[in-house]
């Protein structure tokens, strides 16, 4: 009789706890709370394994140099118990590729046209966890997206969604748009049942994909992937992608956007995730004049600043490339005369394309000394010698 008079005692407190987290998370704006268990996700490590070990993470060593912490929830904090999964909605309110019809305006990814989501989800999740550490008794640790936590593998078998072919998330409620955080506790909770897999037989996102990037269903070579490529690549980016690219200057929507599942999606209540209207259509023209303290001004709170503007103008001169519009010739001008060596080669780049013959082989003519490689290898794919 003790012992069940203490069973219950436990379950009672397992499911007061339980629900003042997921009362905390309505309160704080998160459309979705759900909790798993540190040991559900077993094969994370595996495939990132077979990820990274293809080279599929590009340059981006800190994924290699984490793997094994990421593999294991466990690796990351011994004392974990349980995982709570936040869900926060930033559905746009229409679909964001219409605007790669028009290319003469820059098409900036749906998650970064308004206030870093780091922030903003950090704030709240680490208010709730002040909150449930004191209810609970219990420790507690707040993640989002920069720690070497596996998000959306814990998302999916805490029940918030499922990894879709895309490798994303999907959710029935609010398709492709959910931003995720969680919280580590060292308190039991009760845990939700996993999401099973409903693509079925679609291929949209992997079909909607303008440099197949995805190998097979549920596999992605972040190398070819136009979100790794303007944003988390620091170099010239490789010339077979650049017509692909479009007017995509940082990230791209295109096989989130392409789910079915989004027509279950409300666009974001959140003001600020909402997009500014400056980030909705931003002119190439204009971007392509910001300088560095401009460019830091126009994207203070944006994730776009975190790039850093010689990356960011590479983009853009992409993009000028690929508009087909001769009057960012000047602009572009000026650019290859730009301090930043990846700059100056995107504008020779984006030259090479919005220039008649003639008139490039008078710019190059008219060049000024150039000692960097990779500038003097943007020239010599110029057809100049």
């Amino acid at each position: 009789m003790p012992e069940r008079i203490a069973d219950d005692k436990e379950r009672k407190r397992r499911d007061n706890l339980t629900a003042f987290v997921r009362a905390q998370a309505a309160t704080f704006g998160f459309e979705l709370c759900r909790i798993t268990r540190p040991d559900s996700i077993p094969e994370a490590k595996e495939r990132l394994g077979e990820f990274i070990d293809a080279g599929r993470h590009g340059t981006m060593e800190w994924m290699a140099e984490t793997r094994d912490r990421r593999g294991d929830p466990r690796t990351l904090w011994s004392d974990v118990k349980s995982i709570v999964v936040f869900g926060l909605n930033y559905g746009p309110g229409e679909d964001p590729r219409y605007i790669l019809e028009k290319p003469d305006k820059a098409a900036i990814s749906v998650y970064a046209r308004n206030r870093d989501y780091h922030d903003v989800i950090k704030g709240r999740l680490k208010e709730i966890a002040t909150r449930f550490a004191a209810r609970a008794g219990a420790d507690v640790k707040v993640f989002v997206d920069t720690a070497p936590v596996m998000e959306k593998p814990l998302a999916a078998a805490a029940g918030l969604g499922w990894q879709g072919k895309h490798t994303n998330l999907v959710s029935r409620s609010h398709g492709s748009w959910l931003f995720l955080g969680s919280m580590f506790t060292t308190a039991d909770l009760n845990i939700d049942d996993a999401e099973i897999d409903h693509c079925g037989s679609c291929r949209a996102c992997l079909d909607s994909c303008p440099t197949n990037a995805f190998p097979a269903p549920y596999q992605i070579d972040a190398r070819r992937c136009i979100s790794y490529l303007t944003i988390e690549h620091k170099g010239p980016i490789d010339l077979e992608f650049r017509p692909l690219i479009g007017n995509r200057i940082y990230g791209c929507d295109d096989c989130l956007a392409a789910c079915p599942w989004n027509k279950f999606a409300v666009s974001a209540s959140e003001m600020k995730l909402q997009a500014r209207d400056d980030l909705k259509e931003p002119s190439i023209a204009f971007l392509l004049t910001l300088d560095d303290a401009a460019f830091r001004i126009f994207f203070s709170g944006s994730p776009v600043k975190r790039i850093g503007r010689a990356r960011f103008i590479r983009n853009v001169l992409i993009a000028a490339g690929n508009s087909g519009d001769r009057s960012l010739a000047d602009q572009c001008r000026w650019l290859a005369t730009d301090a930043s060596p990846v700059v100056r080669g995107m504008a020779i780049w984006a030259l090479s394309r919005l220039m008649e013959p003639g008139e490039f082989a008078v710019f190059a003519a008219q060049r000024p000394d150039e000692t960097d490689v990779g500038v003097l290898a943007e020239w010599q794919l110029a057809g100049v010698v």
